[in-house]
């Protein structure tokens, strides 16, 4: 990891960011096409391209309830009760933010509302390209349970025909309840305009490999999505109380993830920053995963050296990052002065992996700086709201005037028209 210091004030101006691949672009779209022109049969042909798994028919790539359950079975004891501990937790900090709408009614009879619903039916992208994720299963379907989502299906790629059992197993648990062993951009496909065997969903959420992001940006506007994730990321603000060997495993479990993860130590403390690396080559050696994390490193990695701790606060919500830890004396007094992140870890005992499995909060954060603006996967991603309103006579006639001179200021008489003739009728 390079070590490069940076000094406030920092520069405002973002980066413009390039349009997507053009060639990726073209795959995608064909791909979508295909699957939109001649559904199942175009499912099936990617699925054996993609993932060379040659399905006799839909039906062979349909995951039962009973071999969910069966799953859920064969799964280890500590395994099934490390699940449930997990989606109950991720259940309880959901439930949280249930929203019932209101109403307000006036003496004269009218009234108006907002009336909260939740989402017909939801698709569920669940990566199994490079490893089996059940964490993201439950912190993808447990809250649109909690929402009241009727209809949850869950796609996941079985590459080689080769199906998870733990993937399955929590789908059973969480409650989805329709699941395909399809990935890619064809299963973006089949959720977004249906096929003869998958009825169309009416949003997609859940992460992917650029193929599926890029299918998922497409698709939108024909259904709706959560987001567009990015690499996975993670900035460490630490300070010299920090213990060296723990920001570099923590910077190493954000790099193990993929060649494109991102993994940052901002720090004033330069003993700090020579110490973290030199604890972080000895782990690497280590790692299972060293081809992996040595390529993200050394294309993505980087400790910034500021002034103070001031400067690394302001230079992390210039970032806005995915995942912010705060191992520092004092998180708590720093966290206030925290804008933009999608998850803030305080303390050296809150590793951001307690976020990924077990704390409860949702682990399907904005990447990519959208932090800015963008929140965790949550229940509101599956509700829609609904503005409700009733007119008593009285209150239309004591309106009407203001109603009228505002459709008569933006030239819409027909508007000022379907007013007026209620008054009429009432001469």
């Amino acid at each position: 990891m390079r070590i490069e210091e940076a000094y406030p004030p920092f520069d405002e101006r973002r980066p413009w960011r390039p349009t997507p691949d053009p060639e990726l672009t073209r795959a995608v779209a064909a791909i979508l096409e295909d699957v939109q022109r001649r559904g199942d049969a175009a499912v099936l042909d990617a699925t054996a391209r993609f993932d060379g798994h040659h399905a006799p028919s839909m039906a062979a790539l349909r995951v039962t309830p009973d071999e969910l359950a069966a799953a859920w079975a064969r799964l280890p004891v500590s395994l099934r009760e490390a699940l449930r501990r997990s989606a109950d937790n991720i259940r309880t900090f959901h439930e949280r933010q249930r929203e019932v709408g209101y109403e307000e009614r006036d003496p004269d009879g009218s009234w108006r509302a907002l009336r909260v619903q939740p989402l017909e039916r939801v698709g569920v992208y669940v990566p199994g390209g490079r490893a089996a994720y059940p964490s993201s299963v439950l912190m993808n379907v447990v809250p649109a349970v909690v929402a009241g989502v009727p209809d949850i299906v869950l796609v996941v790629p079985a590459p080689g025909g080769a199906r998870s059992d733990a993937v399955l197993g929590a789908a059973h648990l969480a409650g989805a309840t329709e699941v395909w062993a399809i990935g890619g951009a064809q299963a973006v496909a089949a959720l977004a305009f249906g096929t003869e065997s998958i009825r169309p969903v009416d949003k997609i959420v859940g992460p992917g490999n650029r193929y599926v992001t890029e299918a998922k940006r497409q698709v939108f506007g024909t259904v709706a999505i959560d987001g567009l994730a990015g690499p996975t990321e993670v900035l460490v603000i630490a300070d010299a109380t920090a213990p060296p060997r723990y920001v570099a495993a923590d910077l190493l479990a954000q790099a193990e993830h993929d060649p494109d993860a991102e993994a940052i130590l901002v720090t004033p403390d330069r003993r700090l920053a020579e110490a973290v690396r030199r604890e972080l080559a000895a782990l690497v050696e280590r790692s299972p995963r060293a081809a992996v994390v040595r390529v993200s490193l050394a294309a993505h990695g980087r400790v910034v050296l500021v002034p103070d701790m001031d400067a690394a606060v302001a230079w992390a919500n210039r970032r806005a990052p995915e995942h912010l830890e705060l191992l520092v004396a004092d998180p708590e007094a720093w966290l206030p002065k925290i804008r933009h992140a999608g998850a803030v870890f305080l303390g050296v005992n809150t590793p951001e992996p307690v976020g990924d499995y077990l704390a409860g909060p949702n682990h399907v954060l904005p990447t990519g700086g959208t932090a800015r603006w963008a929140s965790p996967l949550g229940v509101y991603d599956f509700i829609k709201r609904s503005s409700v309103l009733r007119y008593s006579r009285e209150r239309l006639v004591r309106d009407a005037p203001a109603i009228l001179a505002l459709a008569e200021a933006e030239g819409l008489s027909g508007h000022a028209d379907a007013v007026r003739v209620r008054l009429e009728a009432s001469a």
